[in-house]
């Protein structure tokens, strides 16, 4: 326990042992532990600070723990899968709902939240200091600010009872922080993306800065935090703007693909749907000695099958895998006809049986997989580091069929413009050749469940609906108890926090 806080407390004050994340303006590299005191004294150190914000992104725990792994296993189209039922405990206790505050992936999911708001604070509080053009400056505080922001809004709708920082926090003082009221977390949040916004640019250049902060990527997450707090009106503001007029181009460049399968083709990053995309590498040369260093996409051999063999001449090109995020047969039934289907599961059943594959089958192997990031032997690395650690498929964290989906969703729980919403349905519908159905809040979460699948969100959908005690009664989910992760055991050792009442706390 003493470890673990102590790794806790050095996050506040010595963040400076810089990681990076992949692709373009995130492909830089420095070097060494410099001390905080000592760090921030011109840009290129700035620019080193605000990178290690960013990597915590796309963080991925030694525990092949990641936040779309574990939402996913929790959802009901996914069953946790693996070699057996304690392979990656963390997301098998999760996906049955027998977590509890020692065990599931609460830990790792609040440890990558709050490393991502310790540095954005560590940062915002140097940099009104270091010599450095002043519009650049005010971007790199945007920036910083919106990635506090949105590293609060997972940790909130994770945990609800969380202690709410906007500067470091000395060692000393780390052992009495309190928990916030979650209205008042929601409110920073809020306050944080509305003060980032203008200093943000509408479009960023590609070649030199993917993956950056824009204007669109801030306001589709502040209307998600309105969603999420039922403003529905001040949320469907926020998307619109974000969506532009359904099927076509948006102020930010924003438009749906031709072809639903292009946003799943490895090479195709950072293109017109993307809104907010967490990058990956094939060249880091991630090793077994610090899983948790690799920048390479750890779903890609997660989710591909166990002990694959393609026999047939024309048999799909995947890695052997290790089986996990199983489909269920309900989202396979539910896809039977869906146009989106071949894109989104890859039927090893059918294949074993019409003789063109094997496969070993896994614990909770249903026959069916995660197509959209199942490992291809055409995409492994040619670098250094272990093949399974070093896949480059990015993640797309909020894409525009999404953002058009939850504005549909907020114009019809909210009231609002119905011609919209259905525009809005239509659209992602027409994209894979579906006809127009009638709107309804009913429709705009299947068409989320279809359209989406396998990309993290139905969990929290399901959670936001009111829906997911029918949704996951199979799985083990109380109502009442499971919409939210215990507060992590090892983070109550020693201070005033006080564990959620749901696990049996007081808070």
């Amino acid at each position: 326990m003493l470890k673990h806080k102590k790794y806790f407390a050095a996050l506040l004050v010595a963040s400076m042992a810089l990681s990076s994340c992949s692709d373009d303006f995130l492909e830089i590299k420095p070097r060494g532990t410099d001390l905080e005191s000592n760090y921030y004294q011109n840009q290129q150190e700035a620019l080193n600070g605000l990178v290690a914000v960013y990597d915590v992104v796309g963080m991925q725990s030694s525990g092949f723990v990641t936040k779309l792994t574990a939402l996913n296993s929790a959802s009901d189209d996914h069953f946790a899968g693996g070699g057996g039922p304690n392979d990656v405990t963390s997301i098998q206790v999760w996906s049955n709902y027998t977590l509890d505050p020692a065990t599931g992936p609460q830990g790792d999911l609040w440890s990558k939240g709050f490393s991502g708001v310790f540095r954005a604070n560590v940062l915002l509080q140097k940099l009104p200091q270091v010599p450095m053009d002043e519009a650049l400056k005010a971007r790199y505080r945007a920036e910083a600010t919106f990635l506090r922001a949105y590293f609060y809004f997972d940790l909130v709708r994770l945990f609800e009872n969380i202690p709410l920082f906007t500067e470091p926090v000395s060692t000393a003082d780390m052992y009495d922080v309190l928990q916030a009221n979650p209205a008042d977390v929601y409110a920073q949040i809020e306050a944080d993306i509305l003060a980032a916004l203008p200093d943000l640019p509408a479009q960023v250049n590609l070649e030199t800065e993917a993956g950056r902060a824009t204007e669109g990527m801030a306001r589709a997450v502040l209307g998600k935090v309105y969603l999420q707090q039922e403003k529905f009106a001040e949320a469907a503001e926020q998307f619109e703007m974000v969506n532009g007029t359904p099927g076509g181009t948006s102020q930010y460049g924003y438009k749906l693909l031709d072809n639903y399968a292009d946003l799943f083709a490895v090479d195709n990053k950072y293109n017109s749907e993307s809104i907010f995309e967490i990058a990956h590498t094939n060249t880091s040369n991630g090793d077994w000695g610090c899983v948790g260093c690799t920048e390479g996409n750890v779903l890609n051999i997660m989710v591909g099958p166990r002990g694959y063999n393609p026999i047939a001449e024309n048999a799909p090109d995947y890695v052997s895998g290790w089986s996990f995020l199983t489909i269920t047969p309900e989202l396979n039934n539910a896809m039977e006809n869906d146009p989106r289907k071949s894109a989104t599961i890859a039927d090893l059943d059918s294949l074993e049986k019409a003789g063109a594959v094997t496969y070993e089958k896994g614990y909770n192997n249903t026959g069916y997989f995660l197509e959209k990031f199942a490992g291809r032997q055409k995409d492994r690395s040619t670098g250094g580091g272990v093949m399974e650690l070093n896949f480059r498929q990015n993640i797309y964290e909020i894409r525009l069929a999404d953002s058009y989906l939850l504005e549909a969703e907020a114009l019809v729980r909210g009231g609002g413009n119905t011609s919209r919403a259905q525009a809005l349905l239509d659209a992602v519908r027409a994209r894979v050749g579906l006809p127009s159905i009638p709107v309804t809040i009913d429709t705009v979460l299947e068409e989320r469940r279809l359209e989406l699948a396998g990309e993290g969100h139905r969990w929290f959908d399901l959670i936001r609906n009111g829906r997911a005690a029918e949704a996951l009664a199979s799985k083990g989910f109380v109502a009442g108890k499971h919409e939210i992760l215990p507060i992590p055991l090892l983070e109550l050792d020693n201070t005033l926090m006080e564990q959620n009442q749901e696990y049996g706390g007081t808070k």
